[in-house]
């Protein structure tokens, strides 16, 4: 269940939608940083407001982010997140000062893995979500999608019926990162599943995954809630998260010798350097790959 914020939180939100002008995406951003803080808060210091912790207390919630294996970069853009709420806080005279004034980690040169799944978890996570309600089958197939098709939750979420090419059992991704737009194979036993749904949904326009009450396109909020809510189910760990899914079909790809230009492809990567987080998972190749090439140079 998600945590109810604080009506000034949800003041400040307004604050970054109205004024600032930010964008609906930046906005979830946010949201989705604070309503995490508020729940580790509450086992670090309950019920005390984010802006009356202290730094130290601040500093804990930092050390518990990295023993959960956020990534440096993570942790410094939610310690922006929150520096903002804080800010605006002291501004408004309801603080003192803002504790996370001038506060940021330094980058480590070492390439931290992304978190996955192992397959046996991703099993037990699709097999929590056994499709019996249309609520449910709606659910199963988002989960295939994002870990089938290692598809952005974004990118999940701006899927509409059309974008679904039966002929070439292909999905067209038209709102990738930064508008790029790539079309991906969708495995069989996703196709399946996908096609059942489609027999079920009926029509030909629209959005492909919609909310169940008003029928409204999902957000990306409400594909983190399934996510959520089904890895509970399945007694996996609460960080489970559509990126989790998207990172695991990445790394199960690489595990089976996939190569890392056509992985790169799935995934909509701009550069190599974003493909390169999975590299982890070529222990040794490098070397023998050196190893082989001085043979070779040693042949007449």
């Amino acid at each position: 269940m998600r945590p109810i914020l604080d009506p000034w939180i949800e003041g400040y939100l307004e604050y970054q939608l109205k004024v600032r002008r930010l964008t609906p995406r930046s906005l979830v951003d946010i949201r989705c940083t604070l309503r995490r803080a508020v729940l580790m808060m509450e086992q670090i210091r309950p019920g005390v407001l984010l802006w009356e912790v202290t730094l130290e207390d601040y500093l804990q919630w930092v050390n518990r982010k990295r023993e959960a294996g956020y990534s440096t970069a993570s942790i410094n853009k939610e310690l922006c997140h929150l520096r903002g709420l804080l800010d605006y806080t002291w501004r408004s005279g309801r603080s003192d000062r803002n504790v996370l004034d001038g506060l940021t980690l330094e980058d480590t040169p070492r390439c931290q893995a992304p978190k996955h799944l192992s397959i046996e978890q991703a099993r037990q996570l699709i097999e929590a979500c056994p499709g019996g309600s249309r609520a449910e089958r709606r659910d199963r197939l988002i989960l295939l999608l994002l870990y089938g098709c290692g598809l952005r939750t974004s990118e999940l979420c701006q899927l509409d019926l059309g974008d679904v090419d039966l002929e070439r059992q292909e999905l067209a991704v038209r709102h990738g990162k930064g508008d790029r737009g790539r079309r991906l194979p969708v495995p069989a036993a996703v196709w399946t599943v996908l096609l059942a749904y489609l027999a079920e949904r009926k029509g030909r326009r629209g959005a492909l995954l919609r909310t169940r009450g008003k029928a409204v396109r999902l957000r990306v909020s409400d594909v983190c809630d399934v996510v959520s809510g089904v890895a509970r189910q399945a007694g996996l760990p609460e960080e489970v998260t559509p990126k989790t899914l998207r990172h695991s079909f990445a790394t199960h790809l690489m595990d089976r010798g996939v190569d890392l230009a056509v992985i790169a492809s799935l995934m909509g990567h701009r550069s190599a350097h974003e493909t390169g987080v999975y590299l982890h998972r070529l222990p040794g190749r490098a070397e023998a790959a050196v190893e082989l090439l001085r043979r070779d140079t040693k042949k007449p």
